[in-house]
Protein backbone atom coordinates (compact mmCIF):
# COMPACT_ATOMS: atom_id res chain seq x y z
CA UNK A 1 0.00 0.00 0.00
CA UNK A 2 1.54 3.43 -1.11
CA UNK A 3 1.34 6.37 1.73
CA UNK A 4 0.69 9.29 0.92
CA UNK A 5 1.85 10.34 4.32
CA UNK A 6 2.25 9.33 7.87
CA UNK A 7 2.18 10.98 11.13
CA UNK A 8 2.87 9.32 14.39
CA UNK A 9 1.70 10.05 17.66
CA UNK A 10 2.08 8.94 21.25
CA UNK A 11 -0.51 6.36 21.99
CA UNK A 12 -0.09 4.98 18.20
CA UNK A 13 -2.67 7.48 16.25
CA UNK A 14 -1.94 7.74 13.08
CA UNK A 15 -2.98 9.81 10.35
CA UNK A 16 -3.22 8.67 6.42
CA UNK A 17 -3.72 9.52 3.17
CA UNK A 18 -4.19 6.57 0.70
CA UNK A 19 -4.65 5.76 -2.94
CA UNK A 20 -6.06 2.83 -2.19
CA UNK A 21 -8.91 0.36 -0.95
CA UNK A 22 -8.75 1.31 2.83
CA UNK A 23 -7.87 -1.81 5.29
CA UNK A 24 -10.43 -1.09 7.90
CA UNK A 25 -8.44 -4.58 9.69
CA UNK A 26 -5.29 -3.01 9.85
CA UNK A 27 -6.94 0.37 11.22
CA UNK A 28 -8.22 -1.92 13.85
CA UNK A 29 -4.87 -3.55 14.53
CA UNK A 30 -3.18 -0.53 14.66
CA UNK A 31 -5.32 0.68 17.41
CA UNK A 32 -5.83 -2.49 19.55
CA UNK A 33 -5.23 -2.37 23.27
CA UNK A 34 -5.33 -5.06 25.84
CA UNK A 35 -6.15 -2.43 28.36
CA UNK A 36 -8.83 -0.59 26.26
CA UNK A 37 -12.03 -1.89 26.43
CA UNK A 38 -13.72 0.14 23.80
CA UNK A 39 -13.51 0.33 19.77
CA UNK A 40 -15.34 2.47 17.37
CA UNK A 41 -15.16 2.66 13.74
CA UNK A 42 -16.69 4.63 11.10
CA UNK A 43 -16.84 3.84 7.64
CA UNK A 44 -17.58 6.60 5.21
CA UNK A 45 -18.88 5.01 1.76
CA UNK A 46 -19.32 6.47 -1.54
CA UNK A 47 -23.30 6.23 -2.13
CA UNK A 48 -26.12 6.36 -4.60
CA UNK A 49 -29.22 7.58 -2.70
CA UNK A 50 -32.58 8.88 -3.48
CA UNK A 51 -31.13 12.32 -3.13
CA UNK A 52 -27.63 12.23 -5.09
CA UNK A 53 -29.37 11.04 -8.12
CA UNK A 54 -27.32 8.26 -10.48
CA UNK A 55 -23.70 8.45 -8.84
CA UNK A 56 -21.38 6.08 -10.19
CA UNK A 57 -18.18 7.16 -8.37
CA UNK A 58 -16.59 10.00 -6.57
CA UNK A 59 -13.28 11.68 -7.72
CA UNK A 60 -11.69 12.91 -4.11
CA UNK A 61 -8.86 15.50 -4.57
CA UNK A 62 -6.81 17.00 -1.87
CA UNK A 63 -4.63 20.26 -1.24
CA UNK A 64 -1.79 17.67 0.48
CA UNK A 65 -0.06 19.59 2.86
CA UNK A 66 -2.68 21.43 4.49
CA UNK A 67 -4.44 18.09 4.60
CA UNK A 68 -1.60 16.62 6.37
CA UNK A 69 -1.42 19.94 8.81
CA UNK A 70 -4.79 19.30 9.74
CA UNK A 71 -4.74 15.59 10.70
CA UNK A 72 -2.20 16.93 12.52
CA UNK A 73 -4.02 19.11 14.33
CA UNK A 74 -7.09 17.23 14.74
CA UNK A 75 -4.98 14.49 15.94
CA UNK A 76 -3.50 16.13 18.74
CA UNK A 77 -6.78 17.71 20.02
CA UNK A 78 -7.72 14.70 19.83
CA UNK A 79 -5.48 13.08 21.93
CA UNK A 80 -5.71 16.23 24.46
CA UNK A 81 -8.94 15.65 24.78
CA UNK A 82 -9.26 11.62 25.16
CA UNK A 83 -5.71 11.02 26.76
CA UNK A 84 -4.80 7.53 26.26
CA UNK A 85 -6.87 6.83 22.86
CA UNK A 86 -5.32 5.00 20.05
CA UNK A 87 -6.49 6.58 16.88
CA UNK A 88 -6.20 5.56 13.01
CA UNK A 89 -7.34 7.89 10.12
CA UNK A 90 -7.14 7.24 6.23
CA UNK A 91 -9.07 8.79 3.50
CA UNK A 92 -8.69 8.06 0.19
CA UNK A 93 -7.82 9.67 -3.11
CA UNK A 94 -9.06 9.36 -6.57
CA UNK A 95 -11.53 7.77 -8.18
CA UNK A 96 -13.96 5.43 -5.53
CA UNK A 97 -16.83 3.66 -6.96
CA UNK A 98 -20.07 3.58 -4.89
CA UNK A 99 -20.10 1.18 -2.41
CA UNK A 100 -16.32 1.36 -1.90
CA UNK A 101 -15.06 3.54 1.53
CA UNK A 102 -13.73 6.94 1.24
CA UNK A 103 -12.77 7.17 5.14
CA UNK A 104 -12.24 5.64 7.89
CA UNK A 105 -11.89 6.07 11.83
CA UNK A 106 -11.15 3.89 14.39
CA UNK A 107 -10.51 4.74 17.90
CA UNK A 108 -9.92 3.02 21.15
CA UNK A 109 -10.56 3.59 24.53
CA UNK A 110 -10.49 2.21 28.08
CA UNK A 111 -14.49 2.72 27.83
CA UNK A 112 -16.94 2.47 24.97
CA UNK A 113 -18.94 6.17 25.45
CA UNK A 114 -14.93 7.45 25.14
CA UNK A 115 -14.38 5.37 21.72
CA UNK A 116 -17.11 6.35 20.81
CA UNK A 117 -17.20 10.43 21.43
CA UNK A 118 -13.67 10.48 20.17
CA UNK A 119 -14.46 8.74 16.87
CA UNK A 120 -17.68 11.11 16.43
CA UNK A 121 -14.95 14.00 17.35
CA UNK A 122 -12.66 12.73 14.47
CA UNK A 123 -15.04 12.89 12.11
CA UNK A 124 -16.77 15.66 12.43
CA UNK A 125 -13.81 17.92 12.54
CA UNK A 126 -12.53 15.78 9.33
CA UNK A 127 -15.54 17.17 6.97
CA UNK A 128 -15.50 20.73 8.66
CA UNK A 129 -11.29 21.29 8.47
CA UNK A 130 -9.75 19.42 5.86
CA UNK A 131 -9.17 20.42 2.47
CA UNK A 132 -10.39 17.50 0.72
CA UNK A 133 -13.05 17.87 -2.50
CA UNK A 134 -15.32 15.40 -4.11
CA UNK A 135 -16.41 15.55 -7.49
CA UNK A 136 -19.14 13.43 -8.54
CA UNK A 137 -19.34 10.79 -11.25
CA UNK A 138 -22.51 10.55 -12.67
CA UNK A 139 -23.82 6.64 -14.36
CA UNK A 140 -23.44 9.20 -18.03
CA UNK A 141 -20.23 10.59 -17.21
CA UNK A 142 -20.86 13.51 -16.44
CA UNK A 143 -19.52 14.87 -13.36
CA UNK A 144 -20.26 17.90 -10.73
CA UNK A 145 -18.84 19.19 -8.10
CA UNK A 146 -20.22 17.80 -4.45
CA UNK A 147 -20.41 20.07 -1.12
CA UNK A 148 -20.75 18.65 2.57
CA UNK A 149 -24.12 18.06 2.65
CA UNK A 150 -24.57 16.30 5.75
CA UNK A 151 -22.28 17.76 8.46
CA UNK A 152 -24.01 15.38 11.04
CA UNK A 153 -24.26 18.14 13.74
CA UNK A 154 -27.95 18.08 13.89
CA UNK A 155 -27.72 14.33 14.91
CA UNK A 156 -28.40 13.53 17.99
Amino acid sequence: MKWLFCRRWPGASVAFLVNEPIAIAELVRRVSDPEHGGTATFMGTVRRGPDDGPVAAIEYTAYEEMAESEFSKIMEQTLERWPGARVALQHRLGRIPTGEASVAVVVSTPHRAQAFAACRYVVEELKQRVPIWKKEVLEGGETRWSGNRDSGQDVT
